[in-house]
């Protein structure tokens, strides 16, 4: 008698044509922010808000330990979405109305659910379409605490696996998801002006202008550390992590090689930001808007600059004001010569920059539209 090996090839994902709208997909996994989770990226993206550096600082503001940062729990909530809706996903087109609700610290678990909008056909490629979702971040689900951490929305370029299969059409409307910024009360008898040494002496709200733009001084060279840093995230889209895929058809993949993940420059550049714009931030109180506008390989630089739109009171929190921003992040690109690679469709539609150096273009990668609480000097100064 003859064995028979039963082979089975697996694909992972969701592909265009397996999306519906009104669909609800509740991810598998759920993730705990370890230590070893917060220290690795709130370290790697350059945080510097004291919140999220030293724990007397945290407890003295009302917070029960280290905060973790925005950007940190944004990868943590979206990497859980990415088997279900963007495995098989060419490029993330938009975040749409991202807003934060109860603070995130060490220990606390997220678990994420994800319903889907509508379901698009692309106008150009027909092997592609655009899918929207809203999905909501949940912390310590089912227990006192649980709370909501997040929720956004997001459009994502997404492949179809047989490119004569029909879509689902319609739209679905984003369900209302109660998310306001949790802040800690003022007290008037604490002494923070004890501590305004552990933050920077110029980003109170008091310190920003309405026009004015701001160009961070660090930057942050990406490596091929990438793929260890989504791998930890638990993101399994294999744009960022099989090259040999996109060496098969690299015709199909933007640039013909890994992708880094775009949550990576997006908390890259709050952190780069961050001294400046986010170190006496109480909380990052929601994104309207955000995209990428060109892709992120190993071996480029990231910097950021931000703009200041406009500055506001925070409803019922004199100690407070609201500054709107837009966050702006970008790469240097050296010119291309007859015996370089073509730099990809993205990269070229940059341009080059009167603020370029001489052989190279600024290529915008990156832009985020921030509403922030920011402490005034008067109260907490």
């Amino acid at each position: 008698m003859t064995a028979i090996t039963r082979t089975i090839h697996k694909k992972t994902g969701n592909f265009l044509e397996d999306f519906r709208p009104s669909q609800v997909f509740r991810h598998k996994g759920g993730k705990t922010i370890t230590e070893g989770l917060f220290t690795t990226f709130t370290e790697f993206a350059m945080t510097a808000n004291p919140l999220a550096k030293n724990a007397r600082y945290a407890r003295a503001y009302g917070f029960e330990r280290l905060v973790v940062p925005p950007g940190l729990a944004m990868l943590v909530a979206f990497s859980q979405t990415v088997e279900d809706v963007s495995e098989n996903a060419r490029t993330n087109r938009e975040y749409i109305d991202m807003r934060f609700g109860a603070p995130v610290y060490v220990g606390d678990t997220i678990e994420v659910e994800t319903k889907v909008l509508s379901v698009v056909p692309h106008r150009k490629d027909p092997n592609l379409g655009i899918v929207h979702v809203q999905s909501t971040a949940r912390k310590n689900v089912g227990s006192p605490g649980e709370a909501v951490a997040m929720t956004w929305q997001r459009k994502v370029d997404v492949f179809k696996r047989d490119p004569e299969a029909e879509l689902h059409p319609g739209e679905a409307p984003p369900d209302a998801i109660a998310c306001e910024l949790w802040l800690p009360p003022y007290d008037p008898s604490a002494d923070y002006k004890s501590m305004a040494h552990l933050s920077s002496p110029d980003s109170y709200f008091e310190d920003f202008t309405p026009g004015t733009r701001i160009e961070h001084s660090r930057g942050r060279t990406m490596t091929s550390e990438h793929i260890h840093l989504t791998a930890v995230l638990d993101n399994t889209s294999q744009v960022h992590c099989n090259q040999f895929m996109i060496d098969q058809d690299p015709e199909r993949y933007v640039g013909g090689q890994l992708i880094v993940f775009g949550g990576i420059p997006f908390t890259l550049c709050l952190g780069l930001s961050s001294p400046d714009v986010g170190d006496n931030a109480l909380g990052d109180i929601a994104y309207p808007t955000g995209r990428h506008t060109a892709p992120l390989f190993a071996g480029d630089t990231v910097f950021a600059a931000t703009e200041i739109r406009g500055v506001h009171d925070y409803p019922g929190r004199p100690d407070l004001g609201v500054v709107e921003a837009m966050l702006f992040g970008h790469k240097f690109v050296r010119q291309v010569s007859r015996s370089e690679p073509k730099a990809s469709e993205e990269e070229q539609a940059g341009g080059a920059s009167a603020d370029s150096p001489a052989g190279w273009k600024k290529v915008p990668i990156f832009e985020l539209e921030r509403r922030i609480a920011v402490k005034r000097r008067s109260h907490y100064a």
